[in-house]
């Protein structure tokens, strides 16, 4: 069996949200305080049978309204549904069998948790809450101030087996065969672990003592019982031996010691003080340290340890610790029946290496059926990146609403799905984690576009804008992630920014290639014309949360076009690994030069038989009868400057050269930039 869903109302960051779960693994993600640890503690509200259940004022969800106080007082329901799993044990049935909602094959219960005023309160409350006058601007402060200060107190909790209707309290037995461990962000592993005096250690050194006996499937029970008690019994001689030469040892200095407690009055009526004792294994266990042996034979304690490796090993006791609680021979009827791991940011500590092999690890414990089902909340990518789509939950918070996606579930064809799965790398699956994504289609956008928005006195990274390289127009397979129109989509804000990427094919018959934006329509009566439409798709205003931004259809090429057509005498921009670096700069000087006509700039490049770009340039500028004379020198030194460059390099120098211009900002030595008109606007629609 497994939990395949719990559904949250009035808790925390959630108003009324279904959440449902993978029979094994579950990777939830989001960005910070999209509600990943509350939905943890939800889930340790229904069957964690070891913490409080009792919550506070700040535990209701805080959207909620003055009429709704006034209606009735708030109250916390969290309800998991069990459903019979892939793996079956015999006792899973008989544990749920009080919380059945449906028996059949695929039989299912219900565990609902209620945070609630009791029924001979509600009326005093609604008289008090109703006192407050609704035009009162602190009118929602006095009316939680008078529910903590006043009714908190009386509100008690139920756990409720089976239909909510029912009003049927969970029997206590059957939830305690739920084991739910449950390791927090902030913890103290070496506090929990280190010497045999802590309860962990002492529970699983419990259990695997004498493990070769227990595990020995050629004796019988009584066999085995028989050779661990004998074990016992000669430990507990060998350990009289030793009680009794500690006591000679000590036998004239206790009578020394014990000559003051008569000296004080504390012998009286015949009786004496003395000493005696003896030791079991249990209390040896208090000796035994947690040391980390080298194959050299170095041994240093466990406190020498960093804390990603001392994590680790904490979180093998509890796995260990779970064997224990589950095993019947060991506990008989005390045994857990349905065992859950719940582990907040298992990354902390762990290097990306180490991140990968516990994922590893954890999903073989799942398969050696050493735990049923496993929670676990990160904000790494390197763990996104590792597991398949199917395990992954996503959170998003936007404006208090919490969202639930789950990648695995948006995709209509396996096609996009195989692509995002391959996609997803450790650096790219920052998308699922980021409020906002701006897709570009290069590296060259990728490493240019939080400078651009300095240089508009923006942040990307304030705004927790994740920008994406996608490698091309490859936009389509993403945006079904983030689709608000979706089911089980993300719906966090989307902006791409794509390229125009004109091109011309002869008629009837030619292939379509790559063109100026000038020479488009120039000849229509023998060539086909067409741009990148990906931008007409998802117009501004046109759906929710995703947009797309591109150059003008009728000037706009490629970004590195588009950079130089809006400055076009930007010298910042002429990079060293340019291959015609002094052509372009002539140019540029020609652009400044009052005077000069895009014909004088046409005479710059070069002729000659190696020279066929520079030809085509002159003769479709030349028959291009729509743009202005300042369009077609701009577009003139755009086309030379895309054919001069070689992306990857030399968008690193622009980002070089960009940043320490504006680190001069308000010195005379700045350089004015022009960022383009569309990336101007993407960069302010993501940061609104």
């Amino acid at each position: 069996m497994y939990i395949s869903k719990i559904n949250i109302n009035n808790f925390r960051n959630f108003k009324s949200k279904e959440i449902e779960f993978n029979d094994g693994v579950n990777v939830i993600i989001g960005h910070n305080n999209a509600g990943k640890t509350n939905l943890i503690k939800a889930l340790s509200l229904v069957i964690d049978s070891n913490n409080s259940k009792r919550l506070e004022v700040d535990d209701f969800h805080k959207n909620i309204t003055l009429s709704e106080l006034k209606s009735a007082p708030p109250k916390i329901s969290i309800s998991i549904t069990i459903k019979k799993g892939k793996e079956e044990e015999p006792d899973d049935l008989v544990m749920i069998s009080n919380w059945l909602t449906k028996l059949d094959n695929d039989y299912e219960a219900v565990l609902t948790y209620e945070f609630f005023l009791p029924e001979k309160k509600v009326e005093e409350y609604i008289t008090e809450i109703s006192s407050i006058d609704d035009e009162d601007d602190k009118a929602m402060v006095k009316a939680l101030k008078i529910l903590n200060h006043n009714f908190i107190r009386y509100y008690v909790y139920k756990i409720w087996g089976g239909d909510i209707v029912n009003q049927a309290t969970a029997d206590n037995e059957s939830l305690k065969k739920i084991d739910f461990q449950f390791l927090n962000a902030i913890r103290d592993v070496e506090r929990d672990m280190l010497t045999g005096r802590n309860t962990l250690l002492r529970e699983v050194f419990n259990f695997f003592m004498d493990y070769d006996i227990k595990i020995d499937n050629t004796k019988d029970t009584v066999t085995k019982y028989q050779d661990i008690k004998a074990k016992k019994v000669a430990f507990s001689e060998k350990a009289d031996i030793l009680v009794e030469d500690l006591a000679n040892r000590i036998e004239e200095g206790k009578n020394q010691i014990l000559s003051y407690a008569k000296k004080t009055g504390a012998s009286f009526n015949k009786a004496n003080p003395n000493f005696e004792g003896s030791i079991s294994e249990n209390e040896m266990y208090s000796v035994l340290k947690l040391i980390v042996e080298y194959e050299s034979g170095i041994k240093i304690p466990a406190t020498h340890n960093g804390l990603g490796y001392n994590n680790l090993i904490f979180m093998s006791l509890l796995l260990a610790k779970m064997q224990v609680n589950a095993d019947v021979n060991y506990l008989d009827t005390n045994a857990k029946v349905f065992t859950t791991l719940a582990i907040e940011e298992p990354e902390a500590h762990l290097h990306p290496a180490m991140q990968y092999k516990f994922l590893k690890f954890l999903n073989e414990n799942k398969e050696e059926k050493k735990v049923r089902q496993i929670f676990v909340t990160t904000h790494s990518t390197h763990i996104t990146s590792a597991v398949s789509l199917d395990e992954i939950i996503c959170l998003h918070n936007e404006n208090g609403e919490t969202n639930i996606g789950y990648p695995s579930k948006v995709f209509e064809d396996d096609k996009s799905k195989k692509y995002v799965q391959r996609f997803l790398d450790a650096t790219k699956s920052d998308m699922l984690f980021a409020q906002k994504v701006l897709f570009v289609e290069g590296i060259a956008e990728q490493l240019l576009m939080s400078i651009f928005a300095n240089y508009m006195d923006e942040s990307l990274e304030n705004n927790h804008v994740a920008i994406i390289n996608v490698g091309g127009r490859y936009f389509s397979h993403f945006l079904t992630l983030f689709d608000s129109e979706k089911n089980n989509s993300i719906p966090k804000k989307i902006v791409c920014l794509t390229d125009r990427d004109p091109e011309s094919k002869a008629k009837p018959d030619g292939r379509f290639k790559k063109c100026y934006p000038y020479e488009l329509n120039i000849d229509n009566d023998n060539y086909e014309y067409r741009t990148n439409t990906n931008a007409d798709l998802y117009p501004n205003g046109n759906q929710s949360n995703i947009t797309f931004y591109t150059q003008p259809s009728d000037l706009g090429k490629t970004f590195e076009y588009d950079l130089i057509f809006n400055n076009p005498a930007c010298e910042l921009l002429v990079t060293d690994s340019i291959s015609n670096r002094e052509e372009i700069l002539q140019l540029m000087d020609l652009y400044k030069t009052k005077g000069k006509t895009f014909h004088d700039l046409l005479a710059i490049l070069p002729d000659g038989v190696k020279n066929k770009e520079n030809r085509r340039i002159k003769d479709s500028i030349t028959a291009n009868s729509v743009l202005t004379d300042d369009q077609k020198k701009r577009a003139i030194i755009a086309s030379r400057y895309l054919n001069s460059i070689g992306k990857g390099e030399n968008a690193l120098e622009i980002c070089y050269a960009l940043q320490e211009n504006l680190n001069k900002k308000g010195t005379e030595d700045f350089t004015d930039f022009v960022i383009p008109e569309y990336i101007k606007d993407a960069i302010e629609e993501l940061c609104q």
